[in-house]
């Protein structure tokens, strides 16, 4: 099986789907299938407007074309819906070829936090741009049931893994040196410092001990100038935030708006029990285990607080429930699966 991934999301970014892309191509390598990628590398990029650290491509038909020519794949996958999201789906429809995506980021609320565009707009635009595919591919039973209400068809479920052998409980004499003698508790936030990350509902939080945020974003400087008392870290990766995380106490995740959370998993691998509101991402991968690994709550303080209770042993064997491995399993059984069942693409 030879796929060619089309995203918009790529390296220097430092998210949850880029981490879900790399890690699937190299699980799909010792699974005798091969993945290529189409992304901002392969074209000129100017800066996101309000978001200079995204690069969007100026991609064009005719490049997107030779670029599926040259890679020569049998199979092509939508990860984003930017602009070499479009092309390649505008390429694949003008040849008749078919295709799958994936929805990973509720679009219309990040839009809608910065700019005043309707969500029923861009909810209409989007089920357009991923109907027109084979399947389309999301991690939570939540958003599947949410996307079906809204008219979006061939819905596929894609979960997501987590590096426990990264990502674990460690020895104080290994845990991140700083983090490790701050006041306990410690509560933890790891993400984009963004305004749709709804980072302001952890920072304003009452909580004893310290608060810490691992990660970067155009809200970083406001909110680090706003809040003295929080422990700003910036962008950290691999070892050094597996460190981290094992140093703290509890992870807080105060996001309305991610549909799955990598973070989650990342968390509770290293013994940590999650604090959320129970919305999409959270409800699906802690409110429905049949372990206690977290606490949702509307109230976030409460939540933060009562996670103090919660084994991090129970939290850590939960997480070894989730595998790259079976991820990918599951995404190349999806893009088969998909692919058998299509008609020939007709433009839209």
């Amino acid at each position: 099986m030879h796929i060619l991934i089309a995203t918009d999301a790529w390296l220097p970014q430092v998210n949850g789907v880029v981490r879900s892309l790399q890690n699937t191509a190299r699980e799909a390598a010792t699974l005798g299938a091969r993945i290529d990628f189409l992304t901002p590398a392969d074209f000129r990029t100017v800066p996101m407007p309000t978001y200079p650290e995204i690069r969007l491509a100026l991609a064009t038909p005719g490049r997107v074309r030779r670029a599926m020519d040259e890679v020569g794949a049998g199979y092509v996958h939508i990860a984003t819906e930017g602009p070499i999201g479009i092309m390649t789906r505008r390429a694949c429809l003008a040849r008749g070829q078919s295709f799958t995506t994936s929805y990973h980021t509720r679009f219309p609320e990040y839009l809608a936090a910065r700019a005043p565009v309707p969500e029923v707009l861009s909810y209409a635009w989007l089920r357009r741009f991923h109907n027109a595919g084979a399947g389309i591919m999301v991690s939570t039973p939540t958003l599947e049931a949410e996307l079906h209400g809204r008219g979006f068809r061939n819905i596929m479920r894609w979960s997501r893994g987590v590096d426990s052998e990264l990502f674990h409980p460690r020895p104080e004499a290994e845990m991140d040196a700083l983090v490790a003698t701050l006041p306990r508790p410690i509560f933890l936030s790891v993400g984009r410092v963004a305004v749709e990350k709804n980072i302001s509902a952890f920072l304003d939080l009452d909580l004893p001990g310290s608060k810490v945020v691992v990660g970067e974003g155009p809200a970083r400087a406001e909110l680090q100038a706003r809040h003295p008392e929080v422990h700003f870290l910036g962008l950290r990766e691999g070892d050094a935030l597996a460190r981290i995380y094992a140093a703290a106490d509890v992870f807080v995740f105060p996001s309305l708006t991610d549909t799955f959370g990598i973070v989650l998993l990342e968390a509770l691998a290293s013994g940590l029990p999650v604090a959320a509101f129970p919305v999409t991402g959270p409800k699906d991968v802690i409110g429905e285990a049949d372990v206690r690994v977290g606490v949702l709550n509307e109230d976030l303080r409460q939540a933060a607080l009562a996670a103090l209770a919660i084994d991090r042993e129970t939290a850590r064997a939960y997480a070894l429930r989730y595998s790259w491995r079976a991820c990918t399993e599951q995404f190349l059984h999806n893009i088969e699966l998909a692919h058998a069942r299509a008609v020939p693409a007709k433009a839209g």
